[in-house]
């Protein structure tokens, strides 16, 4: 992995790079699109997750003791609607006690800022609860941002966002409101355009994995 900062992590696994060049092909069509990134997100939820805590314990083999650890976060993925629905398939896989709160936001095409219609939310979490955002597309930062300042108003310990590509400009953006946040992205890209899309980027992730 390669650490841009001590917040923002690309991973350069060989898998990881391989999988975004399948997304960024726009000969891929939306059956392969979504397969390739459940897998992409599969890998990207596994490094994010490095970052949880654990809790040392013995354990029984069939032959003797042996150390081991078990995870003591409260984790709850909140995939963005709609792009991050098959993040959160992914990470529910590997994470299967996590809890999934939905997060409704659209992006105003004017003035690129995000637009929430849906967010049902409990008044409070536990405090130890890591909050792990999926978002594919880190453009603006406007949605992220959105998103993230949802959960931090609920003073939850840790917050987490996971993307497949980022802009600098997103980064700023996420960073500028929430610095202690952590980003694992497959890659940061360029810059954005003047419709305040990724370049190269792969272009409307929600469009490509549900084929509208």
């Amino acid at each position: 992995m390669i650490a841009l900062n001590s917040k923002v992590q690309v991973v350069d696994h060989p898998v990881v790079q391989h999988l975004l060049t399948k997304l960024r092909d726009y000969q891929t069509q939306s059956p392969d699109f979504r397969r390739y990134s459940i897998t992409l997100s599969q890998y990207l939820v596994y490094e994010a997750s490095r970052q949880m805590t654990v809790r040392e314990l013995g354990v029984e083999t069939p032959v003797g003791q042996a150390k081991g650890s078990s995870l003591t976060d409260y984790v709850i993925l909140a995939p963005v609607l709609r792009a991050g629905l098959v993040m959160a398939e992914a990470a529910q896989k590997m994470l299967p006690a996590a809890r999934i709160y939905h997060v409704g936001l659209k992006r105003d095409e004017e003035t690129l800022e995000a637009v929430s219609y849906y967010a049902k939310l409990p008044d409070s979490l536990p405090p130890d609860s890591r909050i792990i955002v999926l978002d594919p597309m880190l453009a603006t930062g406007g949605s992220a941002a959105s998103a993230i300042e949802l959960f931090a108003k609920l003073n939850v310990g840790t917050i987490q966002l996971v993307s497949f590509v980022a802009a600098p400009e997103g980064i700023k953006r996420v960073h500028s409101q929430f610095p202690d946040v952590h980003i694992t992205v497959g890659s940061v890209d360029s810059n954005l355009n003047e419709k305040g899309y990724i370049v190269p980027g792969l272009g409307d992730a929600g469009d490509r994995i549900f084929g509208t």
